[in-house]
């Protein structure tokens, strides 16, 4: 953009907050991009806020774990409740898989209401 192959950092942001860019770092623990047919995680990712003219632009840096979800809805057209978060219920409240998935699909996938309402 600027060409700044010896640029100074500190002269690249006086520049930048001139022309009224902001730039600030997330600390992320996970990034999720979710299409139709797959999730893209981003485990630990480099992310970064760049904020110009009133509008906000992430950057996100790493290398994305794929997970299909072509399957992932229920016969009902639904989504389908995750099983890591069935587990998580489970381990959490100590009931039976299908009692945690019937909490689950009853508080549309929210797992703390799930679990609030089994104990």
């Amino acid at each position: 953009m600027f060409g700044g192959g010896g640029l100074d950092p500190r002269k690249m942001q006086q520049m930048m907050e001139q022309m009224g860019i902001d730039t600030s770092d997330i600390d992320a623990e996970e990034v999720i991009i979710r299409t139709a047919d797959e999730d893209l995680v981003f485990t630990s990712p480099e992310v970064q806020r760049i904020s110009a003219q009133g509008q906000a632009t992430y950057q996100i840096v790493g290398e994305p774990d794929t997970r299909d979800t072509s399957d992932d809805t229920a016969e009902d057209g639904r989504e389908a409740i995750p099983e890591d978060d069935v587990e998580i219920v489970v381990q959490r409240t100590g009931v039976s898989t299908d009692e945690a998935r019937e909490a689950l699909e009853a508080e549309d996938g929210d797992l703390a209401a799930a679990v609030s309402r089994l104990e």
